[in-house]
């Protein structure tokens, strides 16, 4: 592209850390990219350099950002406006969208979701892509992958985005079924994406306070309910409500929301006064629905009732094509965040990740290169720097069962002690769950005192099998 030719970005950031970030993560692109840190210097440089995209923080120490976004909208300056802040509510996001902004994001945001929203600002003004069929990752919110089963999962969004069908998202943990649902949310398609994308895990809530939290509640209803307050669905009115794990919903309050997807309405803990809201439902569970059912955990009229539009999220170990851009991903977003050098992985390395089952799919890919880049130096990821599970060769999944050496020397290689591989499966739930071994026993389907028996067995274990008897 001619320097005539190149794109222009103006980034208005007063904190000198965002800025060197935001501006790595634009320069990938050959983009050319202006900084100014204050409003005057920001309307200096829009008048003289008539940006294509303006990458614009709303709390600046000279000037209101919404005060720049009206001056470019009042002079039609040939400028898309993206507004990028930590101070941002959803009164904030509706206010800038009215006056014209392009898109909203609030801090922190990722390399992934802020190029999406400048390469579909540059779309829409004629500079994206010429290719008409490319895969833009604006156009699918937060997503890198371009595998055959994730092209899949793109063209039912893109068709389900502008509807208001309740969409209900299954797949294993970690394999990214909250991105989904935010890409439906914003996708350019979708009539609700300016406004409140709203999110309840289920399964991080105490079932005596989900409805609660659900519909809200009044002063007085319950020990503790000091002042009136607003559930998820209030604050989703107008936009979206995602409920994340509604397979973990307690049946008494499966019927208020059965009630509340047929009607929209609802009423608040102690309260009397029936409530209407428009809200778009999505729903996501990493067990299998209608194995739920069938054990009577899970209403069946409900689960008809949500499960109207299916989307299934391909485990990473699927779509193994995915496992290096992701990672690369990752790599450059942890890098700058900790003033690293990382810049790739060594080919030994990629062969690793490629070959690593990834049962927590891309949540421990992410936590896996968060891990190296923290606790080491160099230019190049290396085999020396994976920490466990995958520091062992025998962590390698084989693709195809039939190329596996039935030898039996090579056998005995493949075959691992029992209580190792319960060991790691315990370890990598609770690494899921951030810690909460009671969460992860309720997930395993066992109780949290099985898991903290079996952690002494596993310290016997090790003492025993290893020939250095320090070493753990």
């Amino acid at each position: 592209m001619s320097d005539e030719n190149k794109v222009n970005i103006l980034l208005v950031e007063d904190s000198p850390t965002l800025a060197h970030l935001y501006r790595a993560y634009l320069e990938r692109e050959n983009w050319n990219v202006l900084y100014a840190e204050t409003g005057g210097q920001a309307l200096d440089l829009v008048y003289r350099h008539l940006p294509n995209v303006m990458i614009l923080d709303l709390k600046l120490p000279d000037m209101i950002g919404l005060d720049i976004l009206r001056r470019v909208i009042k002079d039609k300056l040939p400028c898309a406006v993206v507004v990028v802040t930590g101070y941002g509510s959803v009164h904030v996001a509706v206010e800038a969208m009215r006056e014209g902004a392009f898109d909203f994001i609030e801090k922190p945001c990722n390399a992934e979701r802020l190029l999406c929203a400048v390469k579909n600002a540059l779309k829409i003004r004629g500079m994206g892509p010429a290719h008409e069929n490319a895969v833009v990752v604006g156009d699918h919110f937060g997503y890198v992958s371009d595998s055959p089963s994730m092209r899949a999962v793109y063209r039912v969004i893109d068709q389900v985005a502008a509807s208001k069908a309740t969409v209900f998202l299954t797949g294993e943990s970690g394999s990214g079924k909250d991105v989904c649902a935010e890409a439906i949310h914003r996708h350019r398609n979708s009539p609700r994406n300016d406004k409140a994308f709203v999110t309840l895990n289920c399964a991080a809530i105490p079932k005596d306070l989900l409805e609660s939290e659900l519909f809200g509640h009044v002063k007085g209803a319950f020990t503790g309910a000091y002042i009136d307050r607003l559930g998820v669905a209030s604050r989703a009115d107008g936009g979206t409500l995602f409920l994340d794990e509604i397979c973990e919903m307690d049946l008494n309050i499966q019927s208020k929301l059965l009630r509340f997807v047929q009607t929209g309405t609802f009423q608040k803990v102690g309260g009397g006064k029936i409530e209407s809201v428009d809200v778009r439902l999505i729903c996501a569970t990493n067990r299998d629905p209608l194995k739920e059912v069938e054990s009577g955990r899970f209403r069946e009229d409900l689960y008809y009732r949500l499960h109207v539009i299916a989307i299934s999220l391909p485990p990473l170990r699927e779509r193994k094509e995915d496992v290096i851009p992701i990672a690369k991903g990752f790599l450059a977003e942890f890098a700058l965040e900790e003033g690293k050098n990382f810049i790739g992985f060594a080919p030994e390395t990629e062969e690793h990740l490629r070959a690593y089952h990834w049962p927590g799919n891309v949540r421990q890919l992410q936590n896996i290169i968060r891990n190296i880049v923290v606790l080491n130096q160099g230019t190049h990821v290396t085999l020396e720097m994976l920490p466990p599970p995958l520091d062992k060769p025998n962590t390698i999944n084989q693709d195809v069962l039939g190329d596996i050496n039935t030898e039996q020397e090579g056998s005995n290689k493949l075959i691992r002690p029992l209580w190792l591989v319960e060991k790691e499966t315990i370890e990598m739930a609770i690494a899921l769950c951030d810690g909460n071994v009671p969460k992860a026993a309720a997930l395993l389907e066992v109780s949290p005192s099985t898991i903290y028996r079996k952690r002494l067995g596993w310290v016997r274990a090790m003492a025993l099998s290893s020939p250095d008897k320090n070493k753990c």
